[in-house]
């Protein structure tokens, strides 16, 4: 790696040379440069690392430079809308609810007579937030012995007053689709509606969202065990200050969401998906993973950061190589349809190969004798562990160009997860684990019916109301 002018890896390797040479240094001497020449190596892996080299987020990476680094073929586009989008625009309602007659006021125009002909119309769109009240009379009738009998109310019709569903409905809407906190969800009921609805209903109308959904995420449990392909991705989530760890399971019809104290095997076992699913399971390499008895796929939106790292940091020709085969795969895969033809695999493979074999010349694996007289293993460095890595798992890595099941990237599961990350930036963090818990199951349920072309307002509706969506009725 090079700073300014100065090779400052070139560097280091002569700092280790002189060390072993150098007789005359005292033991003392000896480990305190040694230490340093540690840490400056510990330094240098983090300098410089962004969220195009590493698995640093973009939101916490302000230096990103905005757009991608792959070359655009063809004309540059024009901004806006593209030729054959299907644009977006307000559309003349049928059957307004207001219709207001304007004449013309004849003082403007020349006198004479004159026939109405017809009118021009014009529409505005507004919305009406206002509270809406509706009482229940429940007839009572007495007999000629005194005995009174009384109609029965709805069903859920219990208190002298209470919230309607519709309350409850735009309640859990924005606490857990738009993520605003409670107390700006009371600030809106009090202001929009004049409704005072305090921050302890507002949770009860979550917890029983949540207890309404308990036998959907059994269902979606058992439906996702079945499923040809998911994909696994897990964050580390806030809760009351300590770091706990949300799951997620799901492809491009069903997700689910999982909070846990752990980040491996336990947590993954306590979700209860992944011990009994036998499909493809495509993640980011995290070895808990791997104990799982499915076969495996793996992200390459990660190799090609970590292959950026290794080309930028270390200089590694076979990195840039590497990054330039592994797009040009997916190109070919993607125009052949989603899965090459046997032979086009075999010479993507070779060249594959022969691309590692390049990198062990740049990128050595640790010389033994170095480590003479220390202690544990010799350490690799990251470009060498991601070079061995690619090598041992090279059909995980290239899984997606022979099965069109399989896609290029983890983006399902990433895209899944993200917005559990925009929670925290908004709120900070979960007050509890049953916070946390309501959370992921009722965000679970609006992203997969949104995945089902059901809008969330009208998922909640339906679940308050006391039914499902149709797709998910079709499970039981």
């Amino acid at each position: 790696m090079n700073i300014g002018k100065v090779n400052i890896t070139k560097a280091l390797e002569n700092v280790e040379i002189l060390l072993r040479e150098d007789k005359t240094a005292s033991p003392q001497i000896r480990a305190m440069m040694e230490l340093l020449v540690v840490v400056i190596n510990l330094l240098l892996g983090k300098l410089g690392l962004n969220s195009s080299n590493s698995s640093i987020p973009p939101s916490k990476d302000t230096e990103r430079k905005r757009g991608s680094k792959r070359k655009k073929k063809g004309k540059k586009r024009k901004p806006g809308g593209q030729q054959g989008h299907e644009g977006t625009n307000l559309k003349r309602e049928k059957n307004p609810d207001l219709i207001e007659i304007i004449e013309v006021d004849r003082r403007t125009i020349p006198q004479g007579q004159y026939t109405e002909i017809g009118y021009e119309s014009r529409q505005v769109i507004n919305i009406e937030i206002s509270k809406h009240v509706t009482e229940y009379q429940a007839q009572i009738l007495q007999d000629v012995h005194g005995s009174q009998f009384v109609a029965d109310f709805p069903a859920g019709v219990s208190r002298p007053v209470q919230y309607g569903s519709s309350i409850k409905t735009q309640s859990v809407y924005m606490s857990q689709q738009q993520l605003v906190p409670y107390d700006r969800v009371r600030d809106y009921f009090a202001d929009q509606c004049k409704i005072p609805v305090s921050t302890g209903s507002l949770f009860n109308f979550n917890k029983q969202a949540f207890e309404l959904l308990e036998e959907y995420e059994s269902l979606v449990k058992l439906h996702l065990i079945t499923r040809p392909l998911l994909h696994a991705d897990e964050t580390g989530i806030n809760i009351n200050g300590k770091l706990l760890w949300l799951h997620t399971a799901s492809d491009d019809q069903w997700t689910m969401f999982f909070p846990h104290a752990k980040r491996g095997g336990e947590a993954m076992n306590a979700m209860g998906i992944l011990e009994h699913f036998r499909g493809i399971l495509c993640h980011d390499h995290f070895k808990a993973y791997f104990k799982f008895g499915c076969t495996h796929a793996l992200c390459n939106a990660h190799h090609l950061r970590e292959l950026e790292r290794a080309w930028e940091h270390d200089g590694h020709r076979w990195a840039k190589k590497m990054q330039d085969l592994l797009l040009e795969i997916n190109d070919a895969t993607t125009k052949a349809g989603g899965c090459l033809t046997e032979e086009a695999a075999k010479s993507f493979r070779s060249r594959y190969r022969n691309t590692l074999t390049r990198g062990d010349k740049e990128c050595p694996p640790p010389d033994p004798k170095k480590h003479i007289g220390k202690r544990g293993r010799p350490a690799k460095t990251r470009s060498r562990n991601l070079l061995e890595r690619l090598r041992d798992f090279e059909e995980e890595t290239l899984r997606f160009m022979t099965d069109n099941l399989v896609p290029f990237t983890n983006n399902q599961g990433e895209n899944d997860i993200r917005m559990t990350k925009v929670q925290q930036k908004i709120s900070g963090c979960f007050r509890s684990l049953e916070g946390a818990q309501i959370f992921c199951r009722i965000r679970g349920y609006l992203s997969t019916c949104s995945k089902h072309d059901v809008s969330p307002t009208d998922a909640l509706q339906m679940l308050f109301d006391g039914r499902l969506p149709e797709f998910v009725v079709k499970l039981e």
